[in-house]
């Protein structure tokens, strides 16, 4: 897939702020700073696109970027962060629940794991919320530059054990990297075939 444009049209705080629907929508989420905007700004090459930060719960709101005029990336919060007020953390939890089950134009939620570390039990504990909700979700690996590739396969080999035990169907899963771009384009073609109904 070419990433002609890749636009920030909005953030909102709620459901009924967000844009019509009519495009399709594939939002990103994963535990506060697994790398969410680095990885929004590799799939749509633009550096600088969605600001980075070493603030882990930075993201407080539902951020859409608008990709080719033809499809939604949405920045959702991170989960996980403790820091964070109660009443803050609720919000959040409120608004991306309120968004999964209530977005008709939610294609695919593509759940962020760190590759760098072993599979944390906050992640899976997520990821079975959304099977047994039965909300479509695949998982995107981040950071793998970060760990050798020893490590790295002793990461995702564990993953892939923990998710047989709490998911019902495995997701399709993408390691991509931010330097070398390797899966940037797989990540892009599966999308771009969901974008078109197949």
């Amino acid at each position: 897939m070419l990433i002609r444009t890749a636009v920030f049209i909005k953030s909102a705080s709620k459901l009924s702020e967000c844009p019509d629907g009519s495009l399709s929508e594939f939002a990103m989420i994963g535990r506060s700073n697994v790398g969410k905007s680095s990885l929004i700004n590799t799939l749509a090459n633009h550096s600088k696109l969605s600001k980075t930060s070493v603030t882990p719960g930075k993201t407080k709101l539902i951020g859409y970027f608008l990709i080719n005029n033809d499809w939604y990336l949405v920045d959702l919060p991170g989960y996980g962060y403790a820091q964070t007020g109660k009443k803050n953390r609720d919000l959040w939890i409120k608004i991306t629940h309120d968004y999964f089950l209530g977005r008709e134009s939610l294609k695919r939620v593509f759940v962020l794991i760190d590759g760098n570390i072993p599979p944390q039990a906050i992640d899976l504990d997520f990821i079975y919320s959304l099977d047994q909700k039965n909300i479509p979700f695949d998982i995107v690996i981040t950071k793998i530059d970060k760990s050798t590739q020893k490590e790295f396969s002793l990461h995702y080999r564990l993953l892939t054990e923990k998710l047989a035990s709490v998911v019902t169907h495995m997701p399709n899963i993408f390691p991509v990297s931010n330097v070398s771009k390797k899966w940037r384009e797989k990540l892009l073609e599966y999308i771009q075939t969901l974008v078109n109904g197949k």
